[in-house]
């Protein structure tokens, strides 16, 4: 092993300002691998370690202003694969515009002294270097704009650099013909400006006409301004956030790092130097996108609103507002929804036999002062079956990597009010008796239908059922009641007919859908839940036991 001195190329414009190191020390690289961005007045490159290796010492920090033969860092190499030189052959230099000759050429014939003439100027694609193509990710002008010399008509971006393409000559836009996000190389055209020139300009021969810079080097990938002009001033303008794409300052890294969370530059405030973005900056965006609350308006988790419709077209509409309770409810599902995956899991439960005790039981019920639906059954089968599978009695941390288990029973039912719906929660039910549970239920359920339910009452659940049973249906798929992780759906009960081995008899079989959040339940425990509670339901004497 070998221990070369990695040097800064050939970077055209004489000297950029390092606005991000891409690797520390320690890191075993790749040759072609990005070592650090450097950035100058109009572009911004990459410069690519010239082999593999690793990296032994780094020579430069952030903000050091940075020129061709300047120490970067120290790579070890094996020794079987070093060369003599240690300077990287990375982007050189391009030629900053299009050669001026042609230009001077193409001028129309000389008009008498003190006259003015006009002609239009096709602008294209100056040499770009090794990459031969770039996209361009940002217009900066329009037809009708007036440009000066030197400002700055579109940026172009390549796998290695990001470069803004500038006026050779001052005048006013006439045609724009590169299109957003397309492909250009070498000669294209970028526009057609109308130039205007006093005589004097006009008669210049074409002889005279600045020399066109060296030829460039193979790897170039800076564009900059002619050789043999100053670059006009031009004030710095800040960037803000919601600005257009003419104000974004961005490396090719952070641009694709964008691309790739589908980040609009233009909404991210710049942190970096010069009004630049950095790669933290689109990820504190993300992060804090990730976080807010959806607007009421958006479908939410970048999905697109529904679209406006002006019903009044097709008839006579009226609007009603929706109560609070509702509007509170409509969001709690849709948050719910959209951050569960949600799975339902169905199955029957014959309830003959409970059915019959439960009818055996009106006596006892009306000395209790109550009536005993079969939600009481449901509520001490669900309880019992929370302690038997406590995965169903737990909540998901907020940091996604821990079960909360809850090591009490409260269960919430759903009551269908004029207002909307309310789930009541029942403390401790697995602690309470059948005519306990109903007696209380009904409390509950009065309660709700009459606006008297406090917060309290409405808190702490761990699990909820929602029966329609009263109302009818075959089966549904309940939403989850977050931060609950299941709930479970009833149906109308009904007859059918259920082989028992020698033939069909008539059994009242009750319809179940257990929805769950699958990130905390697997499939095989909601079966499990499911198949053991119509199990229990079907002898409910099992709970004694």
């Amino acid at each position: 092993m070998t221990t070369e001195l990695i040097r800064v190329p050939d970077i055209g414009t004489g000297e950029g300002e390092v606005i991000e190191i891409l690797v520390n020390v320690g890191d075993t690289i790749e040759a072609e691998q990005s070592l650090l961005t450097l950035e100058s007045d109009k572009a911004s490159m990459e410069i690519p370690a010239p082999k593999a290796g690793i990296i032994k010492n780094i020579k430069v920090r952030l903000g050091d202003r940075l020129k061709e033969g300047d120490e970067l860092l120290e790579l070890e190499v094996d020794s079987a694969a070093a060369e003599p030189a240690a300077v990287v052959e990375a982007p050189a230099a391009v030629a900053e515009t299009p050669a001026a000759a042609a230009a001077a050429a193409s001028a129309p014939a000389v008009p008498a002294d003190g006259a003015v003439t006009t002609r239009i100027k096709d602008v294209e694609v100056p040499d770009i270097g090794s990459a031969g193509k770039a996209r361009v990710i940002e217009l900066l002008i329009k037809a009708g704009d007036a440009v000066s010399e030197e400002q700055s008509l579109l940026t172009l971006e390549s796998d290695k650099a990001s470069m803004e393409i500038p006026s050779p000559v001052s005048g006013t836009v006439v045609e724009v013909l590169a299109k957003l996000d397309s492909e250009v190389s070498e000669g294209n055209l970028i526009c057609r400006i109308e130039v205007t020139e006093a005589a004097g300009q006009a008669s210049a021969p074409a002889e005279a006409a600045p020399a066109p810079a060296p030829a460039p080097a193979p790897q170039q990938e800076i564009v900059g301004g002619p050789a043999s002009v100053a670059p006009a001033s031009k004030p710095e303008v800040a960037c803000k956030p919601g600005d257009s794409g003419a104000c974004v300052h961005a490396g090719p890294a952070v641009r694709k790092l964008a691309r790739e969370f589908g980040v609009d530059l233009g909404q991210i405030s710049p942190t970096g130097p010069h009004q630049r973005i950095l790669k933290e900056d689109v990820q504190a965006f993300v992060k804090q996108r990730l976080n807010a609350p959806a607007a009421a308006s958006s479908g939410g988790m970048g999905i697109e609103p529904i679209p406006e419709v002006d019903f009044s077209r097709f008839g006579k509409v009226e609007n009603v507002p929706m109560t609070r309770l509702q509007q509170i409810g409509a969001s709690n599902l849709h948050r719910a929804w959209l951050n569960i995956p949600h799975v339902t899991q169905f199955e029957s439960a014959d309830i003959t036999e409970l059915e019959a005790f439960r009818k055996a039981q009106k006596a006892a019920a009306d000395k209790a002062g109550t009536k005993l639906t079969v939600l009481p059954f449901l509520l001490k089968a669900c309880a019992h079956l929370l302690k038997e599978l406590p995965e169903f009695n737990s909540s998901l941390a907020p940091n996604g990597k821990e079960l909360i288990m809850k090591q009490y029973v409260h269960i919430g039912f759903a009551v269908d009010t004029p207002d909307g719906l309310l789930v009541p929660v029942i403390r401790d039910v697995d602690q309470k008796s059948l005519l306990q549970l109903a007696l209380e239920a009904a409390e509950l359920a009065d309660k709700a239908r009459n606006k008297k339910l406090s917060p309290e009452q409405m808190q702490g659940g761990c699990f909820t059922i929602s029966s329609l049973g009263h109302i009818g249906g075959t089966g549904f798929t309940p939403i989850v009641n977050a931060p609950e992780v299941a709930i479970l759906g009833v149906s109308r009960a009904s007859m059918q007919p259920v082989w028992d081995g020698r033939d069909f008899a008539p059994r009242l079989m009750l319809p179940l859908s257990l929805s769950y959040d699958h990130r905390v339940i697997n499939g095989a425990a909601a079966a499990r839940f499911t198949r053991r509670l119509a199990d229990v339901l079907a002898e409910i004497r099992s709970l004694l036991l």
